[in-house]
């Protein structure tokens, strides 16, 4: 850890089990919104969650986000753009054809990345008349998320000034040379080596990329077992390269 994540990021002890959300939830745009963060922050976070929807590993992750960098704060957003409809964490890894089966219908169904990137904008608008002070954001994405992520921080006029992906979703070098602003990628050691280095590669903007080997896919959200101290520790490590990311580029 840097001197400087040691300064901007004091990440108060992780909850394994239990959890209690420090923010609440609100309707944006019409989409029930979970909120975390001072009302008045002048720099906000969208975090895209994974196919899992609300976990408490991953709200817990957005209040770390919020409150953790001693010198700024930040307002975090996770929306839920499944509408109340997440995939079944039963169905994952679909190591069987029921699975393979129920998890392929519900993505078609409802998980289909050009059918929510449209709802990005209009849900940032809405959180700026919710606090008028926010002058910039960062986005956060898990898995599926990432890809999320991954896609905007792509677009000719980016609506984020930086972007972080964990464990993410059908990594493409293509997006990666599309990349417009800086990119960190925390993968896990379910993600293929071949295709984060390509991912690495084909970035042309500030970029911290790095592979945690041992971590399952999802072990910053859903996925994370934080009974486990290892994956709890690891899980701590990625919230606070993220935050340093930020501090240092939002």
């Amino acid at each position: 850890m840097s001197k400087h994540s040691e300064a901007c990021c004091r990440i108060s002890p992780v909850v394994d089990e239990g959890y209690q959300p420090k923010g609440t939830y609100t309707e944006l745009n019409g989409t029930k919104t979970y909120v975390t963060g001072p009302a008045n922050a002048d720099r906000a976070i969208l975090s895209v969650y994974d196919i899992f929807g609300f976990f408490p590993q991953t709200i817990q992750g957005a209040d770390i986000l919020a409150d953790s960098d001693v010198e700024r704060k930040y307002q975090v957003y996770v929306p839920d753009f499944f509408e109340g409809n997440p995939a079944k964490i039963e169905w994952y890894p679909p190591t069987d054809d029921e699975k393979k089966a129920k998890l392929g219908k519900w993505f078609q169904d409802s998980a289909l990345w050009p059918n929510h990137l449209p709802k990005v904008r209009g849900l940032l608008e809405a959180a700026e008349k919710n606090n008028p002070s926010i002058k910039s954001w960062g986005i956060i994405g898990y898995c599926w998320g990432g890809k999320m992520a991954s896609i905007l921080a792509g677009h000719e006029e980016p609506l984020f000034k930086a972007a972080v992906q964990t464990s993410p979703a059908m990594i493409d070098a293509g997006d990666a040379a599309n990349v417009k602003i800086p990119m960190m990628l925390l993968a896990s050691g379910d993600e293929t080596g071949e295709e984060v280095k390509a991912y690495d590669d084909s970035l042309s903007v500030p970029k911290h990329v790095e592979i945690f080997d041992g971590q399952v896919h999802g072990f910053m959200s859903a996925r994370a077992d934080l009974k486990d101290s290892k994956v709890k520790a690891e899980y701590e490590r990625g919230y606070k390269l993220s935050l340093e990311f930020f501090h240092k580029h939002l």
